[in-house]
């Protein structure tokens, strides 16, 4: 697109550390025998888009921890902006919902950072390629050379893109590509699909072949035939049939019954239960009919290692480490207990006067607006700190109370 032509370019002649890296793309790069169209597929993009939604949910915010206890919350104001509205052609949601999308494509996903003139962050922008590969400068700073589907090559310097890896395993920079565990699973479904495509239409080709014993001419030939299905195989035309057709002697019709081979329901489900397998999801998950402990299992395992990530990337690019060494993080907050049955949402009710949670955090899981001075914590007065209720021994004084309790313990 245009708006790379106006962000930091850097020509490099340094050497290369790794091997060019194809990506999975939409365009066709000959790294898939299907064309590496592997996202037009209704199963791999059914995975995929769960998990990417997931993710997209979850709320970026700039959190600085600074002296005791204190904690502010988005306390620079570009920082907040930058993270609701990364660029001008997407929101903080769109943005999070396209990296996880390549993540899960490429086990790699890419966003480059924009500075202005004095470091601050600016925008951040995704990166969607044909390949990159790893080079180096005599100065030993690593650098990502990105190849466009617009023919057009980008040098970014590793520090300025933030980099989310998946099956990060034998190489040093990037992650394993699934293209090889995909490649022959997507042959047996796109096989599959044929098959039943080309079973239907032979289904509708010749069904009865009419052996004439006289010599005919063709155009008579023709006009038998035509009459014979007229009379037996248009049955709308003719009320009277009784699904029965009647030649003489001069005729001998045999029916032809085509022997196309269709897999079965149990193989070709089995075969997309690998596949699910392979994003490490289920039947259940993709058609949103999970239970909440299937969720819950499913949000622990695999939508909460991926904020993690972005958590630690999204601050190791907006931060250098002086302002880190003050606090200053970004995380992602997410819950799974927005999709927590009723029951499970209603027994929460009783943390809020526990100082576990605050009003509006648990008004927010019933998808209610937060109310004024919402956002206090509450605690019940007839509990009181551990450090503040001690006997004479040092140990927690059992007839301690709260504020309303008098010394002697008695209400």
């Amino acid at each position: 697109m245009a708006f790379w032509n106006n962000l930091f370019h850097r020509k490099n002649s340094g050497v290369t550390v790794t091997p060019e890296y194809k990506l999975v793309t939409n365009y066709g790069n000959g790294f898939f025998g299907w064309n590496g169209k592997v996202y037009e597929s209704d199963i791999i993009r059914s995975a995929i888009e769960v998990k990417a939604t997931t993710i997209g949910k979850a709320v970026a915010k700039h959190i600085r921890s600074g002296a005791g206890d204190s904690i502010a919350v988005n306390p620079d104001v570009y920082i907040q902006f930058l993270l609701s509205d990364p660029n001008p052609l997407m929101s903080g949601q769109m943005l999070q919902e396209k990296m996880i999308t390549q993540l899960e494509l490429n086990n790699n996903a890419f966003a480059f950072v924009q500075n202005d003139a004095n470091g601050m962050p600016t925008a951040i922008w995704p990166i969607v390629a044909n390949s990159v590969e790893a080079i180096q400068d005599n100065q030993s700073n690593l650098y990502l050379k990105f190849y466009m589907p617009n023919a057009q090559i980008y040098t970014f310097p590793y520090s300025q893109v933030i980099h989310l890896r998946k099956d990060f395993n034998k190489d040093e920079i990037f992650g394993e590509s699934n293209g090889p565990t995909l490649a022959p699973l997507m042959e047996i479904v796109t096989t599959t699909d044929q098959g039943i495509v080309s079973a239907i239409k032979n289904s509708a080709a010749v069904r009865w072949l009419l052996k004439f014993n006289t010599a005919m001419r063709p155009e008579d030939i023709e006009k038998n035939t035509k009459a014979f299905v007229a009379s037996y195989l248009q049955t709308q035309k003719d009320q009277d049939s009784i699904g029965a057709a009647g030649v003489d002697a001069k005729t001998d019709a045999t029916q032809l019954k085509p022997t196309d081979f269709v897999p079965n329901a149990k193989q070709m489900d089995a075969t997309v239960d690998r596949i699910y397998s392979i994003f490490h999801t289920n039947k259940a998950i993709v058609q949103s009919s999970y239970t909440e402990n299937q969720w819950i299992s499913y949000y622990e395992s695999q939508i909460e290692p991926v904020i993690r990530q972005m958590s630690e990337q999204w601050t190791s690019r907006l931060f250098n480490r002086r302002q880190r060494s003050f606090g200053n993080s970004i995380v992602f907050e997410s819950s799974d207990l927005s999709y927590a049955s009723m029951q499970t949402k209603l027994s929460l009710v009783q943390l809020v006067d526990r100082a576990v949670m605050t009003p509006n955090e648990l008004r927010g899981f019933f998808n209610l607006s937060p109310v004024p001075d919402g956002d206090k914590m509450l605690l019940r007065k007839d509990t009181g700190t551990v450090p503040s209720a001690t006997g004479s021994d040092g140990a927690p004084d059992p007839t301690e109370g709260g504020d309303d309790n008098d010394d002697s313990g008695t209400d």
